[in-house]
């Protein structure tokens, strides 16, 4: 019995095979030409932003009641992937924006939702602030305060690493309300880029994904209206952890795109390019390093697919707990993704690095993947703990 290349394990809907048709069509016309030119100039992808405004992809979570496409979290990662299969950098524009609303999805109010999300479906970005210079990983540390006063919150202090900061306008914001109940003393908030004392620092330098700006904010006495804040007070931890659960998957998904788009582009060379004269597509070598290549990247798809359909699910029906989904998708996609990038580049010898082909590039944004959103370290103890109870 021959292979059969048209044989699949299982199918996914038709919708989800449409939608994926549609954004790849997108992708390939509207966000591939512009990619090198976005990573050599360090430049945000204008053309990028324009094109999923335009096709409503660039934010495809935002719910229809908000004026959004109210895709589910599989929508979400296949429009990441997609993306991402050609620009890193463009892929954050997607996958930031359901980062910076998630919380307020999960456990805002109407009223709140209602005066955020329409912006965000209508072209707008959101970004995330949790992370401070002594508070990454352990978030409990974080020293921003916002005290209340009268129907306001006045916030100070700063955040680092803000993936989008300067380009977004809205801002989940997370500050403590009680320095003396430790996590359980964090509030999150929704903060607009017009607040007063909400301001801009610089820029991060970094290795990949250049075209995605990281800036610092600062809060200097930045007032915020009390009905800004999402969920009740000291809630916020709780809060940040459950996007986490839901958008790990999505960075999962950037990085199996970024995998995907390395692995694509090797396939294609190694049929073309001769050596000993015969395509380096047939030495037996070159086939084993495809074929690892290939099982990572569908394991990682599995298990990607796997986390993001159990995040529509409630945690009786998904039977096992979503964050450890999540962890341990978001950590092993990552991983495949630096070790694909590698092997790719490999393949290509010389050519590989150098900027003539996307490669290095793309092992360049595969990098970021295993660190943010937490660190594949982090995404390990959270597993851990979880299969342990």
């Amino acid at each position: 019995m021959g292979f059969n290349p048209d044989f699949e394990p299982f199918r996914l809907p038709d919708e989800y095979l449409e939608l994926r048709s549609a954004i790849r069509g997108l992708v390939e016309q509207e966000i591939a030409p512009y990619a090198a030119d976005v990573d050599e100039n360090e430049r945000f992808p204008e053309e990028a932003l324009k094109a999923l405004n335009a096709s409503g992809f660039n934010a495809i979570h935002v719910p229809d009641e908000f004026g959004g496409q109210g895709g589910d979290s599989l929508a979400a990662v296949i429009v990441i992937e997609e993306v991402a299969r050609v620009c890193g950098s463009s892929s954050l524009i997607p996958a930031v924006n359901k980062l910076g609303t998630m919380g307020l999805i999960l456990n805002g109010s109407d009223e709140l939702k209602g005066e955020v999300l329409p912006d965000i479906a209508n072209g707008e970005m959101a970004s995330y602030a949790l992370t401070e210079r002594e508070a990454g990983s352990d978030a409990g540390a974080m020293k921003t305060r916002a005290v209340r006063d009268g129907d306001s919150y006045v916030i100070n202090g700063s955040k680092c690493f803000i993936t989008n900061g300067g380009r977004s306008s809205w801002y989940t914001v997370m500050a403590v309300t009680d320095p003396d109940a430790g996590a359980r003393g964090i509030s999150a908030f929704m903060v607009h880029k017009d607040d007063e004392g909400f301001r801009v620092g610089g820029l991060e330098h970094k290795l990949g994904i250049k075209g995605s700006p990281t800036a610092e904010l600062y809060f200097e006495d930045c007032r915020v209206p009390a009905s800004r804040m999402i969920g009740e007070e000291g809630s916020g931890f709780k809060t940040a952890l459950q996007t986490l659960d839901h958008t790990r998957p999505t960075i999962g998904a950037q990085a199996l795109g970024i995998a995907q788009g390395a692995f694509d582009n090797a396939v294609a060379y190694v049929k073309e390019r001769k050596q000993f004269g015969k395509a380096i597509a047939d030495f037996q070598n070159t086939q084993f390093m495809l074929a690892d290549m290939k099982m990572k990247i569908d394991a990682a798809r599995l298990m990607i697919y796997t986390a993001a359909s159990n995040a529509e699910r409630g945690e009786a029906e998904s039977g096992e707990k979503l964050g450890l989904l999540a962890a341990g998708s978001k950590a092993f996609a990552s991983d495949v993704a630096m070790d694909v990038t590698v092997d790719a580049v490999q393949l290509l010898g010389g050519y590989g690095f150098t900027r003539d082909f996307p490669l290095e590039r793309m092992m360049r944004d595969a990098k970021i993947t295993q660190i943010y959103e937490g660190t594949n370290q982090i995404c390990r103890m959270v597993m851990g703990r979880q299969i342990l109870g």
